[in-house]
């Protein structure tokens, strides 16, 4: 049993563990290109799949390990934010396009602005404002309001959780843990064969990328699940997840860690404001790939081009915060760790997100053609 004195340094240890994920994780971002809405890009413009083939395969890599996790019974899906029983359908659709198109407006996900940060974007830094004050907003404020009055209305509320192992595991009897690992490992490695299937997809940066962010949201569940897990707090005698602002358990996700990033910057002297896994994750991937930009000498002040660059950049970043508290996740949240629980609500939101990235990528294709 964990003892009271023993809390500070197990939550140090979180902390740090989770900071030097991020900080490899955004190195690799930085070195490697890896971007999700990137990768949208250079099949709907060019037809390359290179970038996709990295995603695709940093998905499967962490789909494998969360699932071996689970079938060692080390973590559960319904410990996490995106496998629990009642499936925001509605929210995870309409969240997903919006954040789809505000990516595309604003060049990049919230991940991606975290890693051009590091480079020395500062159209970056105004998409982080734009982002953390909507999300913010649409957690406890005006737009909050406005989603949990129309779309999170709109639900299913299911017997058991909504990972696919669960609902399974209901309707056969079969073992959840068995079920994770057959479906996870099999999905995974089905993920990753597809990644290597072509030549395009066995680079050193596809390679490098696909395997370091896909083992860094593996990681970080580890490290919020098994290391981080208090089977009975002492002073609540609950179960209990350290270091996280969900109170479950917690991977990758840069929206409302972006906010919650925000909120302690500014109330900083608030002792109750505390470092969090997410807050940290935030900082550990500009610090990564800073220090990558500045080794390779790429690092590069840039600015707007313009009005219309700041109007699409702005907008982008509010897309982006309100659409993905909405959806309960972004690219990296519900696209990668999200969707590695086999949770049907992320599978939902990724969808989403790829669709209306796909629409405002061709929205301002047609834009560009009528210009000239």
């Amino acid at each position: 049993m964990v003892q009271e004195s023993d809390l500070p340094g197990l939550v140090q240890q979180v902390l740090w563990a989770s900071f030097a994920l991020a900080v490899v994780f955004g190195a690799i971002a930085q070195r490697t290109h890896f971007c999700t809405m990137g990768a949208v890009s250079d099949i709907v413009n060019i037809g390359d799949w290179a970038r996709m083939r990295m995603w695709a395969l940093a998905l499967g890599v962490a789909m494998i390990g969360f699932n071996l996790m689970v079938g060692a019974g080390w973590i559960e899906a319904r410990n996490t934010l995106y496998a629990g029983p009642r499936l925001l359908w509605l929210s995870n659709l309409v969240g997903g396009l919006l954040f789809g198109v505000g990516m595309v407006l604003s060049s990049g996900c919230g991940f991606k602005m975290l890693v051009r940060i590091g480079g020395g974007n500062l159209k970056s830094v105004v998409v982080f404002l734009a982002l953390a004050a909507s999300a913010y907003a649409t957690m406890r404020g005006l737009t909050a309001v406005w989603r949990v009055a129309s779309v999170d209305r709109v639900a299913v509320t299911l017997a058991t959780g909504q990972d696919l192992p669960s609902l399974l595991a209901a309707g056969t009897g079969l073992a959840r843990p068995t079920l994770a690992l057959a479906l996870g490992v099999g999905l995974g490695l089905a993920l990753v064969v597809f990644a290597l299937a072509r030549r395009e997809g066995r680079g050193v940066d596809v390679l490098l990328g696909g395997l370091g962010s896909g083992l860094a949201v593996a990681g970080i569940w580890w490290v919020s699940g098994r290391l981080g897990f208090v089977a009975e707090h002492p002073q609540t005698l609950e179960a209990t997840f350290l270091a996280t602002n969900s109170r479950g358990m917690e991977s990758l996700s840069f929206v409302a860690p972006v906010a919650y990033t925000m909120d302690w910057l500014i109330l900083f002297s608030d002792a109750s404001k505390l470092l969090t896994l997410g807050i940290v994750t935030v900082l550990g991937v500009i610090v990564g790939s800073g220090v990558v930009a500045l080794a390779t000498r790429s690092f590069r002040w840039e600015g707007f081009a313009g009005v219309d660059d700041t109007a699409s950049h702005l907008a982008g970043g509010v897309l982006m915060g309100v659409g993905g508290v909405t959806a309960m996740g972004c690219t990296i949240g519900q696209g990668i760790s999200g969707v590695s629980t086999l949770a049907v609500g992320s599978f939902i939101a990724l969808a989403s997100i790829i669709v209306g990235a796909v629409l405002a990528l061709r929205w301002q294709a047609w834009r560009l053609e009528r210009s000239l």
